[in-house]
């Protein structure tokens, strides 16, 4: 039947699985939407329960159409909602709290606190991003320092933390690779532009040790491989990640920006 590529695209209400083959050519798309979460005024949470689900419940659907083999599929390559950001148990996978949306607002008064102690410049010349709630840095303090018992997970060096690239590589490769690409890791504030890696300044001013982190890798690299997927076979590269809005501006073809 050829090759084919798997495309999984998490968004903010649903998950988006399409089958490309091996021209380009669209031949299949699945969605799958999840509940949002409105704990109150101004917060929003998804359950990464769902999220996951959402993912395998649209690549079964697309294998049921029977356009191709599993073993005909080359690669999967994933954008995802960006700043959206999560905590995990890397013992057993499970999350530890549900997934802080980037729209969500909780974190406003430590963002307005770096900002009276003079720390925005730094942020933004470091980072290349506005000091706001939006991005990750300030989600992940906040889970650091509202999930139950975390203080004997970190001790234990079982905390891992990432956005939904991270936990859909995770999850894709039975916890054998803890990754993000360059393109999410620029939205979390805590990546130096100019050297692509966490900044040491950044992780002290949001307080985030460097060691729940995922690594940073290429937007084109392979980042892992599936391992205990259900529908798909062992060894399926996972050849390509980047941002939902990095990955539009590729896919229209902006190369010249």
């Amino acid at each position: 039947m050829g090759s084919f590529v798997l495309a999984i695209d998490q968004g903010t209400t649903g998950s988006t699985v399409a089958l490309m083959d091996a021209r380009g050519k669209l031949r299949a798309s699945v969605n799958c939407e999840f509940p949002q979460i409105y704990p109150q005024p101004g917060w929003v949470e998804h359950r990464p329960v769902d999220i996951w689900e959402s993912v395998g419940k649209s690549i079964r659907a697309i294998l049921r159409k029977k356009i191709c083999k599993p073993t005909d599929i080359v690669a999967i390559g994933i954008t995802n909602q960006r700043e959206t950001s999560l905590l995990w148990d890397r013992d057993s996978g499970e999350p530890l709290n549900n997934a802080i949306v980037w729209q969500c607002r909780r974190t406003m008064d430590f963002c307005e606190s770096l900002r009276a102690a003079g720390h925005e410049k730094t942020i933004k010349r470091k980072s290349g991003l506005v000091l706001d709630p939006y991005f990750s840095g300030s989600k992940y303090r906040w889970l650091l320092k509202n999930t139950p018992g975390i203080s004997r997970l970190l001790k234990s060096g079982r905390v891992a933390a990432g956005t939904i690239d991270s936990f859909l590589i995770w999850q894709l490769t039975a916890g054998d690779v803890h990754v993000t690409d360059i393109s999410n890791a620029s939205r979390t504030s805590l990546m130096n532009l100019k050297t692509g890696k966490w900044d040491a300044q950044l992780l002290d001013l949001f307080e985030v040790p460097r060691e729940i982190l995922p690594q940073i890798r290429s937007s084109s690299a392979i980042l892992g491989r599936t391992r205990g997927v259900k529908g798909l076979p062992d060894g399926i590269p996972i050849a390509g990640v980047a941002g939902d809005q990095q990955a539009a501006l590729f896919g229209q073809a902006c190369f010249g920006m």
